[in-house]
């Protein structure tokens, strides 16, 4: 138990952070982390508001305290002079300084630099704002008003971010609904109406291989509403669902209409659902679809869903994981309808496990946890279960006090010992652990299991709908025994399958393995499945959504989904917002004979395959001089029929550009080491070779191409089902990464962001990385062009 001396330095710490503007929830979250509260009391400290600061400033602190890159220590104190004096003052300023600080590590710090990359003195006035937002309007006019309300506003958002990237979010956001007001005046009912269904799409290819990969060719559910199979609020009235007892009793489960109308009641008849993930991780794919079905019902029957973290586990919880949670939530596009804790009901919960006592539901046990164990495997009593409920409520009581000492006691339900289902073996309902909570603080020596704890936190927050994956199965006749056993409302209970995707592993386990022992670069490596991960890769939540969308609500588990899919509903999605443009990986030299060296000629380029020549944002220019570079992998000493590159006397075309011929091939000393080649340009364009190769010239006499490092990856293992395997870490492709640190790219891409998305014509979707530095950009492939995985290639 934590001594008086704790308990007093607690509250000075306490004391210090809401002097410097910090709610009282996040005050009291902090200082039950040691390593935030100790990195938080240092940096106040070292920024000199121990007697207080705004909260703005507050708040920018604290963040300097949990984000602040370990290597660049030396310059902390710098940064807090900047954020103390206001010259950081947004988080979007502080976000730049803090990557900025990161790549310059301990070296000195160029401050000129610093304050250029985190825009310190630039002001941002009103009247910039509204030119911005009137420009980007005015450039999306004709879709806006084709559109109407169903435009996506968080696009034309990010046009201007990219414009005034410290103009004042808020700011930004109130003259952008103001101006599309402007434009399209009040909602007229066609607005109100939901859009018409899409046509469906053409599925993706699939492996066809031993493992049982779900191919649909035209999937059916993406034409139908999928929320269809879900009853309403009303109708749960039925049995839910039937609990046999080994006794031969059957208890069928369903509301009264007695608690339905107060159910109802609270909650107006609106549909309520939860996502209720647990943080102690980063979320994949698989919570993408948990988001989606959710969510998505809540969404499509005008009701709301509530993001709930499971902390029941002291120990488990870390802010990092809360606030990469509600990120991605707020990412994938859903809006939870409120965010709560289990741990919010630990009063109530406590109360309940009292009243459960008093029921005969419930009993405190003193077995260990092996002595459980066996009991279980033997379909025996514990000799404590009869025990006088008089007895318990005492022993429980001092359970709560603090006076019984951890391990020596647990309180479980009573339900069938001898029954089939092994979760009615006797559940445990609470364990004593003398550790703080984050949220609840020291409050509590007891805590709730989950299976104790979230069937009645979905009946306490009246969850219309209550829905997982099917290994939790099982765990319902448990789900409805608690509830019926209190007598409190009971919400409808509906499994569906987990998502299961090829070449990867989705469990919180071997994720956590590759993380912490380094196979990867961390929970947002772009070959995890992780949704950080997918983010980092280029892969848009509209697309995820989606692919999700297209898998279906299913009950069908087992099915592995090939990896492709997903990446059609990349592709198909990349194909439309991502501008072309051309770099090459591995460059080789071409001198261009008949063009003067000085000479720079100008090209157009098209952005979108459909550009129309009267649009003129729909291209770009490109310089063409004499000296440029192709991909070594386009040409060839020796020329053969079906092969459309470049080789001695062959010609091809320079997309966008001109035909050249090549007269001649500079060698190395060893004679096979091509060092450049010689070649002839058309200018008149009447050669017509069949062979269009993508280059990037020199932009001026001298002058090497932008470079940059071009990051390609593959399928993290090497089979469909690693998950399957023993050694399944033997299983990971040496091959899933490759860096490509000096491609040459086009200077029209100096200007791209990190997010920017991009098509390098021939090679692939690709995204700009957060790695990038105002010096070199850094590009990660998204997804190739096509998919010929399956056909042997990477």
């Amino acid at each position: 138990m934590p001594t008086k001396e704790d308990i007093s330095e607690k509250e000075k710490c306490l004391d210090l952070f809401l002097k410097i503007g910090l709610d009282e929830r996040t005050a009291k979250n902090t200082i039950a982390n040691n390593k935030v509260t100790t990195n938080l009391t240092a940096v106040i400290h070292e920024a000199a508001v121990t007697d207080g600061c705004t909260r703005t400033v507050g708040n920018l602190i604290y963040t300097v305290a949990t984000k602040y890159p370990g290597n660049a220590l030396p310059h902390r104190p710098t940064l807090l002079e900047y954020v103390v004096s206001s010259k950081v003052k947004t988080t979007a300023q502080l976000d730049a300084a803090l990557s900025f600080l990161a790549n310059t590590g301990s070296e000195n710090l160029d401050v000129n630099k610093f304050e250029e990359a985190c825009g310190v003195g630039v002001e941002v006035s009103t009247e910039d704002i509204k030119k911005a937002v009137n420009e980007v309007f005015e450039e999306n006019k004709a879709s806006i008003i084709e559109l109407r309300y169903r435009t996506n506003v968080g696009e034309l958002l990010g046009h201007v971010r990219k414009r005034l990237p410290w103009a004042d979010a808020k700011a930004v956001k109130q003259l952008a609904d103001a101006k599309l007001y402007e434009l399209l005046g009040d909602k007229t009912e066609a607005d109100n109406e939901k859009p018409s269904k899409k046509k469906k799409e053409k599925p993706a290819k699939v492996e066809d291989k031993a493992a049982p990969i779900a191919t649909p060719e035209k999937p059916p559910e993406e034409d139908l509403n999928p929320f269809l199979i879900f009853p309403s609020p009303e109708e749960n009235l039925k049995v839910h669902t039937e609990v046999p007892f080994s006794d031969g009793t059957i208890l069928r489960c369903c509301n009264t209409k007695a608690l339905l109308d107060k159910h109802l009641k609270a909650t107006g008849g609106k549909v309520l659902t939860r996502f209720p993930p647990e943080p102690n991780g980063y979320l994949h794919i698989g919570h993408a679809k948990a988001m989606f079905i959710d969510f998505g019902l809540a969404k499509d029957r005008d009701g709301g869903c509530y993001l709930r973290y499971d902390d029941t586990n002291p120990e488990a919880e870390k802010k990092e994981y809360i606030d990469h949670i509600e990120e991605i939530v707020q990412w994938m596009g859903w809006k939870p309808f409120k965010i709560t804790y289990t741990s919010d009901y630990f009063q109530e919960l406590y109360d309940l496990a009292v009243e459960l006592i008093r029921r005969g539901c419930a009993y405190v046990d003193h077995q260990t946890p092996e002595e459980i164990k066996e009991y279980r495997e033997k379909k025996l009593n514990s000799p404590w279960r009869d025990r006088p409920i008089s007895e318990s409520l005492n022993l429980f009581e001092d359970m709560r006090r603090g006076l019984v000492e951890e391990g020596k006691a647990t309180l479980r339900m009573k339900q069938d010992m001898q029954s089939d289902n092994y979760n009615m073996y006797d559940l445990i309902a609470y364990r004593i652990k003398f550790t703080p909570h984050p949220h609840a603080g020291d409050k509590w020596c007891i805590y709730p299991s989950y299976d104790y704890a979230h069937c009645i936190v979905d009946s306490l927050e009246n969850v219309t709908h209550s829905l997982c994956t099917l290994e939790f199965e099982t765990r319902r006749a448990s789900y409805y025994w608690l509830l019926h056993a209190l007598g409190i409302y009971q919400p409808y209970v509906w499994e569906y399958s987990r998502l299961n995707i090829s070449n990867t592993v989705m469990s919180k386990r071997k994720l956590n393995r590759l993380v912490t022992e380094k196979w990867v670069d961390g929970w947002d490596d772009p070959r995890l499945m992780t949704l950080a991960g997918l983010r980092r890769r280029g892969m848009t939540s509209t697309a995820i959504n989606s692919f999700v969308r297209g898998i279906g609500i299913t009950r069908s588990d087992g099915t592995l989904i090939s990896v492709s899919r997903l990446e059609y509903h990349v592709r198909e999605e990349l194909n439309k917002t991502a501008p072309r443009t051309m770099v090459v990986l591995h460059p080789l030299k071409v001198v261009i004979t008949n063009l003067e060296a000085n000479s720079t000629i100008e090209v157009d380029a098209k952005k979108w395959p459909d550009a129309q020549a009267d649009d003129s944002s729909a291209f770009y220019k490109i310089p063409f001089s004499n000296v440029l570079y192709i991909e070594r992998t386009d040409f060839r000493m020796k020329d053969s029929k079906d092969y459309y590159g470049l080789a001695p006397g062959k010609s091809a075309i320079l997309r966008y550009a001109f035909p050249i011929k090549c007269t001649e091939v500079i060698l190395a000393d060893d004679n096979e080491t091509i060092l450049e080649i010689r070649a002839e340009y058309d200018p008149s364009k009447k050669t017509k070779p069949k062979g269009v190769l993508h280059w990037v010239a020199q932009p001026a006499h001298e002058v090497d191409p932008l470079k940059v490092e071009v990051r390609l990856f593959d399928r993290l293992f090497l089979s469909e089902n690693p998950a399957e395997l023993d050694n399944w870490l033997g299983d990971l492709n040496p091959h899933s990464k490759e860096v490509i640190p000096n491609a040459f790219g086009l200077p029209s891409l100096r200007d791209a962001k990190v997010g920017d998305s991009f098509q390098f014509e021939r090679l692939g979707y690709f995204v700009v990385d957060q790695d990038s530095t105002p010096e070199k950009l850094v590009f990660n492939r998204t997804v190739t062009l096509k998919d010929s995985y399956s056909k042997g290639g990477k």
